[in-house]
């Protein structure tokens, strides 16, 4: 728990450092919410606990992953192996889920954040459940297959069902999104990969997963249907300033990038918006 806490300490000392002004009593966001990628990974080990509390602390929404060890328990990390993300080797679908727990998911990183662990999913929901009164947008990428009902029945359990959206293999199988809904009425996206996809996507989920800048038109679309917007991929990923002012400027609803901390930054130069209000 110490090394937890220290952990978070001194990722929200590097934030106030970059920011300039400290950590943001109120949400940073301008009726655009930020979902930091893999949580802070510019700064700090990704998909890990003390990474995703900062994120919170900060009042930042984060993504994370999802997958499936040999004896079926649900974790949160990137790659279908943990050879990069932690100091050992091997498939994440062959290893068992003390096997992963034995692993470090920290020191690969810094020497300085040596002791974090792989979570499990019940530990990634328990920690947004700390935080309910934050108002920020969970993307919940799921990358394991049948996995829809567990990730409903703990996001249930843990009461933060609300601040979930989900992504993953969701954005393009149909059948995924049946799943989710056919579980709770959920948030899920599908991907609209450039215009000539965006009736498609508008049509097939609540939110429209966006891997380009969209329209102001295409954004009137999606308000009118009552859905909401999110974009991903390499517009926003980047610290994309420009790009990021173009989809704030339209109305998106969240963007998800690998610099959070930057894009909040901007985002609190900015008029506050309730145009994400309800989604």
């Amino acid at each position: 728990m110490f090394a937890v806490r220290r952990f978070v300490c001194l990722l929200l000392l590097v934030a106030m450092l970059l920011d300039g002004r400290g950590v943001a009593d109120e949400p940073a966001t301008a009726g655009t919410r930020v979902v930091a990628h893999r949580g802070l990974l510019q700064h700090a080990p990704e998909n890990t606990l003390g990474n995703f509390r900062a994120c919170l602390e900060l009042n930042l929404g984060f993504e994370f992953d999802v997958l499936r060890t040999r004896d079926g328990e649900l974790v949160c990390i990137h790659d279908d192996s943990v050879d990069r993300t932690t100091d050992g080797q091997g498939k994440v679908a062959e290893l068992t889920l003390e096997e992963i727990r034995q692993l470090d998911a920290g020191g690969w990183f810094d020497a300085r954040f040596a002791g974090q662990r792989v979570p499990t999913i019940d530990e990634v929901l328990a920690l947004v459940a700390e935080y309910r009164d934050r108002d920020v947008l969970i993307a919940v990428d799921i990358k394991a297959e049948q996995v829809e009902a567990e990730l409903i029945a703990l996001a249930k359990r843990h009461g933060v069902l609300d601040k979930l959206l989900f992504i993953g293999r969701t954005i393009t199988d149909d059948s995924v999104r049946r799943r989710l809904i056919r579980s709770a009425a959920v948030r899920t996206a599908a991907v609209a990969n450039d215009p000539t996809e965006f009736a498609a996507a508008l049509a097939a989920a609540e939110w429209v997963y966006f891997r380009y800048l969209p329209s102001a038109e295409e954004m009137r679309q999606v308000r009118a249907a009552g859905k909401g917007s999110f974009i991903a991929g390499a517009t926003v990923a980047g610290n994309l300033p420009d790009n990021w002012r173009q989809a704030i400027d339209v109305g998106v609803d969240a963007i998800l990038t690998d610099h959070p901390l930057e894009l909040a930054a901007l985002l609190r130069e900015l008029p506050r918006s309730d145009s994400s209000e309800g989604r």
